[in-house]
């Protein structure tokens, strides 16, 4: 893939860092509902809670997700960081696919249910759905921390790369 004109990348950087630091917040906001469901003694507060943590996986989960994934896949291979050039990278790129894998196959189905318990009068705590953000949350900071850190060398494929680049 071609490398990014300066302006484009910087553009999708902006957009990357806006939309992770974006899902990063929807899953605080996320474990903040569900502590606030599972911990209440109120029934009503807690179908509130399950409630709005269904419009929150309707409507904002994939997309903040998949845009996140996306803006951060044509990042890496549209600069010099590449895919698989740096363990970072490589990392991340992983973590975030699975997250959102996670997040549309686990976390969504697991709201929806208790959203449909709440609506039907019978909301009852689920501890997966304290599990889940508070996982998601840890590996978002995580995912952040080794973005600005940029820790562990380049990967074997970047090794070579970047030899050859420095006898040509």
């Amino acid at each position: 893939m071609p490398q990014l004109s300066r302006p484009a990348r910087r553009a999708l950087l902006v957009v990357h860092v806006a939309v992770s630091v974006g899902w990063l917040g929807l899953t605080l906001g996320l474990l903040a509902l569900s502590i606030t469901g599972y911990t209440t003694a109120s029934p009503d507060l807690a179908a509130v809670a399950y409630r709005a943590m269904k419009i929150f996986g309707d409507w904002l989960i994939l997309p903040v997700a998949l845009i996140s994934l996306v803006s951060g896949l044509a990042l890496s291979l549209g600069t010099r960081w590449g895919l698989a050039r740096h363990r970072w990278v490589y990392v991340k790129f992983w973590l975030t696919l699975i997250t959102v894998l996670l997040s549309a196959f686990s976390l969504r189905p697991g709201i929806d249910h208790l959203a449909a318990q709440a609506a039907a009068g019978n909301p009852t705590p689920d501890i997966g759905l304290l599990v889940a953000p508070s996982v998601a949350t840890a590996t978002y900071v995580f995912i952040t921390a080794i973005s600005v850190l940029k820790p562990w060398g380049p990967t074997k494929r970047g090794g070579r790369l970047r030899r050859r680049a420095q006898s040509a």
